[in-house]
């Protein structure tokens, strides 16, 4: 399982509304709590479009459960065990800023370029996350797809 020590954690932040505007939101749990997650986010969010996508990691015993929210008055916190990911459509590949920092250091012998080209086929159906510096891909598939 993610640790927090892995990518840093915001449960316990408190958010600006507009800080969670367009953000895909990513929720950690073992296969044994899946349904307990599951009806948590549905319990304290409006999921945006009306799935859940739950990607089953192939490198590890990890679930994934991936959703959009709506913004309501109420939204100022995430749930434990959840980072915000961004997602690159062509390839389904998704990762934190720190993940696609330390992937362009990887790539450019140190050298953080943000105008770097990534080939993100290399990193297709994957998460990219970071452990303190070092750079983590989970090898990731479609569990299921939760229709609310």
């Amino acid at each position: 399982m993610i640790s927090a020590s892995s990518e840093l954690f915001i449960s316990s932040l408190t958010l600006k509304q507009e800080d969670l505007m367009n953000k895909l939101f990513c929720t950690f749990s073992s296969k044994e709590g899946l349904d307990v997650t599951l009806d948590t986010i549905k319990a304290k969010y409006s999921i945006m479009y009306g799935k859940i996508f739950i990607l089953e990691s192939l490198d590890s015993d990890e679930y994934l459960c991936t959703y959009n929210i709506e913004i309501t008055d109420n939204t100022t916190t995430v749930l434990p065990n959840t980072i915000l990911l961004h997602r690159k459509k062509e390839t389904n590949t998704l990762y934190t800023i720190n993940s696609l920092n330390a992937l362009i250091k990887t790539l450019n012998n140190g050298v953080l370029d943000t105008k770097f080209p990534i080939d993100w086929s290399n990193y297709r159906n994957s998460v990219l996350l970071t452990t303190g510096s070092d750079l983590r891909k989970l090898s990731t598939t479609i569990y299921k797809i939760i229709n609310l």
